[in-house]
């Protein structure tokens, strides 16, 4: 059977990329970036903090670290929650050990139920961007246009009144979009996205709005990623996490800046067996000069300077 003629009438075949969303760039032809002070190495934490309801409807998938066993699943519900009461604590003394600074990713529901997280965020100097409502509601293709719109209005308008920050960054529950997402969110007044995986700077995208910057935020080198999916050690993850970090700033030697950044999950690196392959990496990164402890908005801010006019 030969294939209709119209098979391979596709308007965007073309040399780069087959939407307008950004345009085909290697990183290798882009200009550079320079941090400034002689930094090389922009050091991004962004822990998650999240809530899970014990309901979870999972749809249209359930995301890691949704419930699993039957209703009521409290074994699951409680050991996510254990992040929150919990493991933060940990991964907040392991970073002011080593002078660091983080970007909490945080679910509107984890503000409305714990302020005193947010101000415990807050007060030490974190920057607060969202992550959505929380992680049963999911950005999809299946959303409409207008349900989606409210769930990103709702999840800034608690995050922005229980932070007093701007909230300027954005990642969606599970990495999930749709193909509006970029849209909403810079017509909310959001400057950086964490949901696109395909790059190791920041990179402008565009909406219908204007710019909007995608942030090299990896799910890699993330502990639920390697510790609970892909079933490593913790010293696996040190290891990893290190290995990261030489091959950049290896790289920042002689192709500019880089951003080495860390996806961490409280309920999961916040365990007390856990937490010393986190102290380990961390010290190994600091022991280096031009290591630059930064938050998601100030690396956007700096990479933006020091780009062509």
């Amino acid at each position: 059977m030969s294939l209709d003629e119209a098979y391979l009438d596709y308007p965007l075949r073309r040399y780069g990329m087959d939407h307008e969303r950004y345009a085909w760039s290697m990183l290798p032809q882009r200009q550079g970036v320079r941090w400034g002070n002689g930094n090389r190495v922009a050091l991004w934490i962004v822990p998650a903090l999240e809530w899970f309801p014990l309901n979870m409807q999972g749809k249209p998938f359930k995301p890691m670290g949704a419930m699993q066993t039957a209703y009521p699943d409290f074994r699951h519900y409680t050991l996510r929650d254990y992040g929150n009461r919990v493991g933060i604590f940990r991964i907040m003394a392991a970073l002011e050990r080593h002078g660091l600074k983080a970007t909490a990713a945080m679910n509107a529901a984890v503000a409305a139920r714990y302020p005193a997280l947010v101000k415990a965020c807050v007060d030490r100097g974190w920057e607060i961007i969202a992550n959505g409502l929380d992680m049963d509601h999911l950005h999809h293709g299946g959303l409409g246009e207008d349900e989606e719109r409210d769930l990103i209005a709702r999840s800034l308008a608690i995050l922005r009144a229980a932070s007093g920050q701007a909230v300027r960054g954005w990642l969606s529950p599970a990495k999930s979009e749709s193909w509006h997402t970029p849209d909403l969110l810079k017509e909310a007044g959001v400057d950086y996205l964490c949901d696109w995986v395909n790059d190791d700077l920041p990179y402008a995208m565009n909406t219908r709005a204007g710019q909007i910057h995608a942030m090299p935020h990896p799910i890699d080198i993330d502990d639920a990623t390697i510790l609970v999916q892909n079933h490593h050690t913790e010293d696996d993850f040190r290891d990893q996490l290190i290995d990261q970090f030489d091959l950049v700033y290896k790289e920042s030697s002689t192709e500019a800046g880089r951003v080495m950044a860390i996806s961490l999950h409280p309920w999961v690196i916040g365990q007390p067996y856990r937490i010393r392959a986190l102290e380990e990496a961390l010290a190994h990164i600091t022991r280096h000069r031009g290591v630059w402890s930064a938050t998601g908005s100030e690396i956007l801010d700096a990479w933006k300077a020091g780009q062509p006019a």
